[in-house]
């Protein structure tokens, strides 16, 4: 059986912060070579769990092997992060230190009640401390605009361009064609008409659906109306759509097959395009509250689009 392994862990939350301090209370382990596992410019706002450098560390470590962080706010900095995380370390029998302050001698990953309560109380702590900062800068942002001040960056558009724009989308204009003709970027449309909520299902799907699409399939046959495809629905987006009063969307999803992905898993779909076009719809508003949601409809939606349908 091969020697436990500690693995270092790093994350700051902005382009414009670095991990300094971090690898110099980390320096021991780094100058012997321990493997380094970074998420740069990840809020913490995003389970970690959820993070792709955190994900990879998991997915590398073996059992006995031991996280190493500077401080718990690297790693979470809220209750539901700390009840997220603890299963997923307990399982793979990981250990989790901090190399500084007065954690220094736990292993956070121990499932005593005496750990358990101090790591809950910390993340409390913690997660006071990051929505005192937003408080604070909810505050600061209302101050400055009563004082005339212009913050973030320049928009692409004016106010008119943008009531334009929708106005346009609404009637039928696809995302490309109004980035040419406004001159920017696809995505910024799509910026747009989200923060206007005027799309919650994409674009090449509503193509499909209104024969926006060759209608010809390769052997020259014609395409149903409705086409059948077969799509993985992340567990996430299964989950808020379990009591949505669409039947058929229900229906769907109760006679899919779940698939299991590490420490999620999808539930693999047989459906009319129309009744995909019906799980984002019922999905889109619930799961845009929160970074994960987010994730889950992008990658939902994008599973979607991308269907090959045949006849």
């Amino acid at each position: 059986m091969a020697d436990p392994v500690d693995r270092v862990y790093l994350r700051h939350s902005t382009d414009k912060q670095t991990d300094a301090r971090q690898r110099h209370a980390l320096r021991p382990l780094l100058a012997a070579g321990a493997p380094v596992y970074e998420d740069p410019a990840t809020s913490s706002r995003i389970l970690s769990i959820e993070r792709e450098g955190f994900q990879k560390l998991l997915a590398e470590a073996a059992v006995g092997d031991t996280i190493r962080i500077a401080d718990a706010a690297r790693l979470f900095r809220s209750v539901a992060d700390v009840l997220a995380l603890r299963p997923v370390l307990e399982r793979r029998g990981l250990h989790l230190r901090v190399e500084s302050g007065l954690l220094s001698g736990i292993d956070l990953a121990a499932t005593d009640s005496g750990t358990t309560m101090v790591v809950n109380v910390l993340a409390s702590v913690l997660q006071f401390q990051r929505e005192l900062i937003a408080e604070n800068t909810v505050e600061g942002v209302a101050a400055a605009k009563a004082a005339g001040k212009t913050l973030g960056r320049p928009t692409a558009l004016d106010a008119g361009e943008v009531a334009d724009l929708l106005k346009a989308y609404r009637e039928g204009t696809a995302v490309r064609a109004l980035a040419r003709q406004y001159g920017i970027d696809p995505r910024t449309v799509r910026r747009v008409l989200d923060d206007a909520g005027a799309r919650t299902v994409p674009d090449d799907l509503v193509g499909l659906l209104d024969g926006d699409q060759d209608d010809v399939a390769d052997d020259g046959q014609a395409m149903p109306a409705d086409p059948v495809a077969v799509v993985d629905v992340p567990g996430l987006v299964a989950e808020h759509l379990a009591d949505v009063p669409n039947y058929a969307v229900r229906q769907a999803l109760a006679a899919g097959q779940t698939i299991r992905r590490g420490q999620g898993y999808s539930v693999r779909v047989t459906a009319p395009v129309s009744v995909h076009a019906a799980m984002i719809e019922h999905s889109a508003t619930a799961l845009m509250r929160s970074p994960a949601g987010r994730k889950a409809h992008r990658i939902h939606s994008d599973r979607v689009t991308g269907v090959r349908i045949t006849p």
